[in-house]
């Protein structure tokens, strides 16, 4: 089973979902803001990815967080932050077969998928 986990407005999710379907992929879409986020899964995807690099620092949400919350930022701190402001979790979240993948390019998924 493959669960794509992001914001359907996002850019880089519609690349994703492109690829997935031009390539007949089935997957489950998880919509963050439709679907909802909680600690777990966020907890979860901070335990299996790293969690620096779950936080997604190019965004608005990330870059008007204050300069004390930008430099206090630890795992237990973002966890709850992510969970709140789910637009700051780095899109998309691909999770297949169990393994767990952050981002989107062609080849990455060319990997993951042809293998």
């Amino acid at each position: 089973m493959i669960t794509l986990y992001g914001i359907s407005n996002c850019d880089t999710i519609k690349k994703a979902k492109k690829y997935l379907a031009d390539n007949n992929i089935e997957f489950t879409f998880h919509d963050y803001r439709k679907d909802g986020v909680n600690e777990q899964m966020v907890s979860d995807f901070a335990d299996i990815l790293d969690w620096e690099q779950l936080v997604n620092k190019r965004g608005t949400t990330y870059r008007a967080l204050t300069d004390e919350q930008k430099q206090s930022l630890t795992k237990e701190s973002a966890i709850p932050l992510l969970v709140e402001q789910p637009a700051m979790i780095k899109r998309p979240v691909l999770v297949n077969n169990g393994s767990y993948h952050l981002g989107f390019k062609a080849a990455q998924y060319d990997e993951i998928f042809k293998s």
